[in-house]
């Protein structure tokens, strides 16, 4: 065989599986899979500023930039252990609380929060993103799994998901395995028959491998496996990859 006509290992590995019948089902991540999620947090702070300079203009300036925005986000994380995992009720009372400091009313949190996350729901797919949506959703059921609280109705690729599942919603978040088994259950078939991808080493992939999912790493930076111990059972570097190694033969 020559060079150029060598498989790569990971396609040869999804052929495999495809070819096995083993998968009847996708599990996806969304925040840094389907699309950035700074650049989306960023500008989704930049429109909660934008409205508290305009309605509770104290607070705004006590703010100042998105930097702090995001440093009272972490302080409530620590105030709040009840609201782990609760992403949304984290940014609401972290809004709250900047307007109690800053002795606005902190009843305009919750219309302040609804900016915000109007905001958070304009996201900026990847360029493999959609593309792999269309290939997945044509040949499996799709399930979005994800810690975040992202909308895929509001972002607009719901028609992709025959069901989607967040932390604050199922009350668990990843890597707990009982949430990997919730995401099977909506699609009605056994974790060993899901195929998880997801960019994230230790929620995605050893929460999905714990569960007993077959585990996709989506590793678009190239890095090294982090952690000891077993690896994914695939590791791509983009959804055009995953896509191309599960094409029908």
């Amino acid at each position: 065989m020559h060079a150029k006509d060598t498989i790569h290992p990971a396609i040869a590995t999804l052929q495999q599986l495809r070819a096995s019948g083993k998968i009847r089902a996708i599990s996806l991540d969304l925040d840094d899979t389907l699309w950035p999620i700074w650049p989306t947090i960023a500008k989704a702070e930049g429109v909660l500023l934008n409205w508290l300079s305009q309605h509770a203009p104290s607070t705004a300036q006590k703010l100042g930039d998105t930097a702090t925005v995001r440093a009272l986000r972490l302080e409530v994380e620590c105030l709040r252990p009840d609201l782990k995992g609760d992403l949304s009720g984290l940014r609401r009372e972290s809004i709250r609380l900047a307007l109690t400091r800053a002795g606005d009313d902190p009843a305009l949190a919750e219309p302040a929060f609804a900016e915000f996350f109007t905001a958070r729901q304009r996201v900026d797919l990847f360029d493999d993103a959609l593309p792999a949506l269309e290939f997945f959703s044509q040949r499996w059921p799709v399930v979005a799994l994800s810690n975040g609280n992202a909308d895929v109705n509001v972002v607009g690729i719901g028609q992709h998901f025959k069901a989607s599942l967040s932390a604050s919603g199922a009350g668990m978040a990843k890597p707990d395995v009982r949430f990997f088994q919730v995401a099977a259950d909506a699609v009605g078939v056994a974790p060993e028959h899901v195929l998880h991808i997801g960019d994230d080493a230790q929620l995605d992939v050893q929460g999905a491998m714990a569960a007993g999912m077959h585990a996709v790493w989506l590793n678009r930076e190239q890095l090294a496996w982090p952690h000891a111990g077993a690896e994914p059972h695939v590791t791509v570097a983009s959804l055009r990859q995953l896509c191309q190694g599960l094409a029908d033969c």
